[in-house]
């Protein structure tokens, strides 16, 4: 199988552990990060930065948000950036959208997460690591996002990939003032990405799940663009070229009474 773009592999990021230019980010949670993590890896909580306002105001205020918490990750043009998760997950999906929105080429997600890492025996850690913050600018893509206008302004045109849970699309999970899902949307839950250890599947099973022209124009989706993250950085792998993730997601949509919705 040949290695995508995002990923790296437990293996290729053990041998780099101690490149100087190298930042790991742990984005579980701290209690899970301080019981043992990947040597030299900071904690970053990307889950505390949820952000369901797409008006042009609310993109602009995200925008300094991600700067903010980027250059207190110490992010600079010549930095490796791995983030991971506990699998191939929805938070370290999160870090690597965000990192390739402000246009920083050299960001991996690591393939299987920590779960993988350990069941490797490879070596862990306990103490805490601090940031060596830095004055994080980038240049932002905004190919790669979309708000609730444009998709509003698109629906016919734009293939819609809800990647949230049957229940939360169908309406019988109710995570809004609305249930349901954006009209014309299809539904691929985003754990389907997934081989039961944690690792993505093989580019050939998931080319038969996300089975679009490749031309397509596609926005992933979910309750706060995590999940859609992850399916997002799939769509990437398997070479669709124009994805972008809805960063309001349902958070924003279902919440939003003049918004039409399907179930």
């Amino acid at each position: 199988m040949k290695t995508s773009i995002v990923l790296i592999s437990t293996t290729e990021l053990n041998s780099i552990l101690n490149e100087s230019n190298l930042i790991i980010a742990d984005t579980r949670s701290f209690k899970e990060y301080s019981e043992g993590h990947i040597p030299g890896a900071v904690h970053l909580d990307l889950f505390a930065f949820h952000w369901i306002d797409t008006t042009k105001e609310g993109i602009e205020n995200f925008n300094n948000q991600s700067r903010n918490l980027l250059s207190f990750l110490g992010v600079t043009p010549e930095k490796k950036i791995v983030f991971y998760d506990s699998v191939s997950g929805m938070l370290a999906a999160r870090g690597v959208w965000m990192l390739m929105y402000f246009s920083h080429q050299n960001v991996f997600m690591l393939d299987g997460g920590i779960t993988k890492w350990k069941k490797e025996n490879l070596s862990i850690e306990t103490k805490p690591n601090g940031f060596k913050p830095s004055k994080f600018s980038g240049k932002i893509n905004p190919n790669i996002i979309s708000g609730f206008e444009y998709i509003r302004d698109n629906l016919d045109n734009l293939k819609i990939l809800d990647a949230r849970s049957t229940g939360e699309y169908d309406g019988t999970t109710v995570r809004a003032a609305q249930s349901g899902h954006i009209p014309n949307a299809i539904n691929i839950d985003w754990n389907q990405n997934l081989n039961e250890d944690g690792t993505f599947k093989d580019d050939d099973e998931l080319s038969k799940m996300y089975d679009y022209p490749k031309d397509s124009e596609i926005v992933t989706y979910c309750q706060g663009a995590y999940r859609a993250a992850n399916s997002f950085l799939v769509l990437k792998k398997l070479g669709f070229e124009n994805v972008r993730v809805y960063l309001g997601s349902w958070g924003e949509w279902g919440n939003k009474l003049d918004l039409p919705v399907e179930k």
